[in-house]
């Protein structure tokens, strides 16, 4: 698989090839990949129901080595809260979560590079992502969780044979553990967070709307959002779409957080452009309970773009949300229930309008925390 593309650094410029393990630029910073080429809708794989219908666009030559056929989920429409909307259905991936997107085209550019052993920190799924990738490429792999992470999760990581290492403490406590043995070497830190490749993978979501939607744009997409790998994907592939002439105009992107836990929404609300002081507490929304985000700036500017925002939700209203969604054939993890408890309070308020096209983005699937959801519907 030949390389194509080279990463920039936001904060010194320098310019790396992406032909070697790279997790961050050598002044600390998180790196990006260059622009991509983009595509136009006949450079389209038709017959591949998977994201690697989009492989004009991506940032590696030739077809996958490993993929469990990541991508192409369903989108389907209901009526929410006296209007219609779409959902995304991400919880249909291979691993119940929408992390195969960036899992499955970091993998394949791991794997091009010569990485013979991973680890990363999660809270669960991108865990349990990479490790049933790394099970399926034959890769060595360790997982670094928190000890609370529900159980279904920590299951599927120990099921697909990878190291798990369960951390007492805060979701940052888990990271400094995984940046603890990256220091150590011997075992490539393949993260979600810093690893751009992987939000190559989740950009793919931007071109799959487009495509379902008859290439046209939404004019509005709701995302359960912790470090924001979704909102940067589809900044990314609605911007190169843009480029390319096939869409106008960028939908708004909306970043959900539970209010509970919700860094973004701390940074947003004072018109800052990083991170700012706030009290964190215990969410429901464990997939998206994340103290320190890495690409907070970007992440910020992404929906400024947009013109969209960042919505907490009250922890009421997620369990609201879950429900309601299960009355309507929906089964997702409270994390994913907090895109349409999002969608409820911007329709109340009126930023919505029925004429548009709204799709919440259902992030991962409700048997990846049965215990959870169990105690919320009193079995």
């Amino acid at each position: 698989m030949a390389e194509v593309a080279s990463y920039l650094c936001p904060a010194c410029g320098a310019r790396i090839a992406a032909d070697r393990p790279v997790w961050r630029c050598a002044c600390g910073s998180p790196l990006n990949l260059a622009p991509g080429p983009g595509l136009v809708r006949g450079d389209i794989v038709a017959g591949e129901a998977s994201l690697w219908r989009y492989r004009a666009a991506l940032a590696f030559a030739g077809p996958p080595r490993i993929s469990l056929g990541e991508g192409w989920t369903p989108l389907v429409a209901r009526e929410w809260a006296g209007a219609p909307a779409l959902f995304k259905l991400e919880s249909q991936m291979p691993t119940g979560s929408f992390k195969d997107r960036g899992t499955a085209v970091m993998l394949n550019h791991v794997l091009a590079v010569g990485v013979e052993a991973i680890h990363e920190d999660s809270s669960g799924n991108a865990g349990a992502s990479l490790a049933t990738y790394a099970a399926a490429a034959g890769l060595a792999c360790t997982i670094y969780v928190p000890a609370t992470a529900p159980r279904g999760k920590l299951v599927q990581i120990a099921a697909a044979g990878a190291a798990l290492h369960a951390i007492q403490g805060t979701r940052q406590d888990v990271t400094e553990a995984a940046l603890a043995a990256a220091a150590r070497g011997g075992s490539f830190y393949a993260s979600h967070n810093w690893q751009p490749f992987f939000i190559e993978g989740t950009k793919t979501l931007a071109y799959e709307l487009w495509e379902q939607l008859g290439f046209a744009a939404p004019d509005n997409i709701i995302v359960p959002t912790g470090y924001g790998s979704n909102i940067l994907g589809l900044d990314r592939g609605f911007a190169e779409l843009l480029r390319r002439g096939e869409i106008a105009r960028r939908p708004r992107l909306f970043a959900v957080q539970a209010a509970n836990c919700a860094a973004l929404a701390a940074a947003w609300d004072a018109g800052a452009d990083t991170d700012v002081p706030f009290a964190p507490g215990p969410t429901l929304a464990d997939g998206i309970a994340t103290v320190k985000p890495v690409r907070t700036s970007e992440v910020l500017a992404a929906l400024r773009r947009s013109g969209g925002g960042v919505v907490a939700v009250p922890e009421a209203d997620i369990a609201l949300a879950l429900r309601a969604l299960g009355r309507v054939g929906l089964f997702v993890e409270p994390t994913a229930a907090t895109a349409a408890a999002a969608l409820t309070q911007l329709v109340a308020a009126g930023a919505l309008r029925g004429e548009e096209t709204t799709v919440a983005v259902l992030t991962g699937h409700g048997l990846k925390a049965t215990d959870t959801i169990a105690e919320l519907l009193n079995l």
